[in-house]
């Protein structure tokens, strides 16, 4: 969990459709994308306020029913990235990967990406399903769902495709806090759903699992949330399940050396990962039992930063910046040596960088009545070998965090550029 916030919402969105009436047509389905009012795209950061907390109440006959501006937001598809990496964090989330079919190889690999590319771009335009839609998101708007594709090591094996396996995409080295579910963790394709709504976020998921039909079976598969869109009296950084401000350091798309670190470069090798970036996926248990039994101060001198404003230790806003070297009377450093935020500091790990765009989880209690719950740490880099592992390793070696956390669940994908239209995701290389 390193010391970095979720990034602004980048990602260009488009109006919605207008309105329409709601009568239903000659088969008596509604069209999600009819259902569209003309509640205009907001582009809604987290935490962002506005939008109604419910739909207005329904209509007189023949007039349109808008949305609120919560489920009116779109994120496009198509595009040089793809969704999911730079838009901002969605109240729902879910994470699943699969392993192709025994048999099925490059061929159903092209036709599968294929199905899920046009699947997902008529979802986030708020459409329904080509095909046997569950009428799950029925009445509701696409509400910033994004859908983003990824390709784990063994995928390529399985295609035939070795000679076009990034060398970026070599497996994670070991860390001494992990404690690794195999059966949870990589997978041939990986796919990042998210949306400001639980039924958008369910319906996609169950539609791109039905569309996998014999190619591919699931692997694994968590599911996540954050705080809504509008909760806050003004935007904020979001906080995790220890109730601290998760981040403060994330890199902006507004610096200059923004893509240098997050994309792959448009000359990069491979050709097909041109614009694309590779995601680490961790799933972090939290033990709150033990992290709830410490003071306020003692939580605060892990973490380095402040539990109430998510300011650093020594002094000012937020966003002030830490102050490594300053001490206390007694001549003791106001921020230790192992809190959490100075280890994770890209000036103190080579100017390490990764983009953080986690969802928090809870699977319940086990029978000690412990909470299953913590981070799905989802982290983007232009190269794992150069953001995610070096910040690892050094925490390690001494994170004061690390007695309340354990890694349970990893996963590294690469994840290629958007697709343009007339594409699919990944087409470049399946059709290269």
């Amino acid at each position: 969990m390193a010391d970095q916030p979720t990034p602004e919402a980048t990602t260009e969105k488009t109006p919605p459709g207008e309105a329409v009436s709601q009568k239903p047509s000659s088969g008596g389905v509604f069209s999600r994308r009819r259902l569209l009012g003309t509640a205009g795209a907001t582009g809604l950061a987290l935490g962002a306020a506005g939008g109604a907390a419910g739909y207005a109440a329904a209509p007189a006959a023949d007039k349109a029913a808008p949305l609120t501006s919560l489920g009116a937001d779109t994120v496009m598809f198509h595009g040089k990235h793809q969704p999911g990496i730079t838009t901002a964090l969605q109240a729902r989330g879910h994470l699943v990967a699969f392993d192709l079919a025994a048999g099925a190889g490059r061929k159903e690999a092209a036709a599968l990406l294929r199905r899920w590319s046009t699947t997902a771009q008529r979802l986030m335009a708020g459409e329904a399903a080509a095909q046997d839609d569950t009428d799950v998101a029925r009445d509701a708007g696409p509400s910033s769902l994004t859908v983003t594709f990824g390709f784990g090591n063994s995928f390529f094996a399985r295609t035939g495709l070795e000679k076009q396996r990034p060398v970026a995409l070599d497996p994670l080295p070991d860390f001494s806090s992990d404690h690794l579910d195999k059966t949870r963790s990589n997978g041939d394709l990986w796919v990042q759903i998210g949306a400001d709504d639980a039924l958008v976020a369910f319906h996609a998921l169950r539609t791109l699992q039905k569309d996998a039909g014999s190619a591919a079976r699931v692997r694994w598969q968590m599911n996540g949330f954050n705080r809504s869109p509008g909760a806050t009296a003004q935007p904020m950084t979001a906080r995790n399940l220890m109730g601290q401000i998760d981040g403060t350091r994330n890199p902006k798309p507004s610096e200059s050396d923004f893509d240098r670190r997050i994309f792959v470069p448009a000359a990069g090798d491979p050709a097909w990962m041109a614009n694309g970036s590779y995601a680490v996926v961790r799933r972090i248990r939290m033990l709150l039992d033990d992290w709830e039994k410490l003071s306020v101060k003692a939580q605060e001198d892990v973490v380095g930063r402040t539990k109430s404003t998510g300011a650093a230790l020594t002094g000012g806003a937020e966003t002030t910046a830490m102050n490594l070297d300053k001490t206390d009377a007694d001549g003791n450093l106001v921020v230790p040596l192992n809190a959490h935020a100075r280890i994770t500091r890209p000036d103190q790990n080579g100017g390490a960088a990764m983009l953080r765009r986690p969802f928090s989880f809870h699977d319940g209690f086990d029978t000690d009545g412990v909470p299953d719950a913590g981070l799905l740490f989802v982290c983007w880099q232009a190269d794992p070998l150069r953001g995610f592992v070096p910040v690892q390793r050094k925490l390690d070696r001494g994170d004061a965090l690390s007695t309340f956390i354990r890694h349970e669940a990893s996963g590294l994908f690469a994840v290629p550029g958007g697709a343009a239209k007339g594409e699919y995701v990944g087409q470049r290389l399946l059709e290269g």
